[in-house]
């Protein structure tokens, strides 16, 4: 039992650690500060949508085929044993910024240090964007699965990732990661 409550504090320090340093302090030109931050995202976004698809073979054309596409350009995360993992990004649809959103994340093992990644979900059903964009707050694993894409032995994104509803990629700056989960990935929408 004191182990869980350890666990649990260390959790909630390190989640707590991360939103604080990513807190700032609110000022009378509130809306141009939120208008900045939009751009920032935006572009961030963009930046992080063009290095996938010049990295990953098939990636573009399952972009092409997805309802919408989340994109949380610059994921922080940092642990010792305890970890957790924040980031904003932006939800694209028909070309268009749809939202800004917002990724917390928390993990529990052999870890140590910090790192920086970008994070992209595809929706690629009708049903699994709408189910997103009405939630209140979405989390992976509980309001629905997220399939990590697989690369082959080619080089190519894995066919069988394309028929997922819901299709995830983690990039660093050495690439695409493997054998990860978004099970627990909260996200909530932002007020930008």
């Amino acid at each position: 039992m004191k182990r869980r409550t350890f666990l649990s504090a260390s959790a909630g320090l390190a989640l707590g650690s991360l939103a604080m340093g990513a807190c700032t302090t609110t000022k009378p030109d509130a809306t141009t500060d939120k208008a900045a931050r939009r751009r920032e995202l935006d572009s961030g976004v963009d930046g992080t949508l063009s290095r996938l698809y010049s990295t990953v073979q098939g990636s573009r054309e399952l972009g092409n085929r997805a309802r919408g596409i989340l994109v949380f350009p610059k994921t922080l995360s940092a642990g010792f044993i305890v970890g957790g993992e924040y980031g904003d990004g932006a939800l694209r649809s028909g070309g268009a910024t749809r939202g800004y959103y917002r990724l917390i994340a928390g993990s529990v093992g052999w870890q140590i240090g910090a790192q920086s990644k970008a994070v992209i979900l595809m929706f690629l059903t009708q049903d699994a964007y709408d189910k997103f964009v009405r939630s209140e707050g979405w989390t992976a694993g509980v309001d629905a699965t997220v399939a990590v894409a697989t690369i082959g032995a080619n080089g190519v994104l894995d066919t069988n990732t394309g028929q997922q509803p819901i299709v995830g990629f983690v990039m660093t700056n050495a690439g695409l990661m493997a054998g990860l989960s978004f099970e627990g990935s909260k996200i909530s929408k932002l007020d930008l």
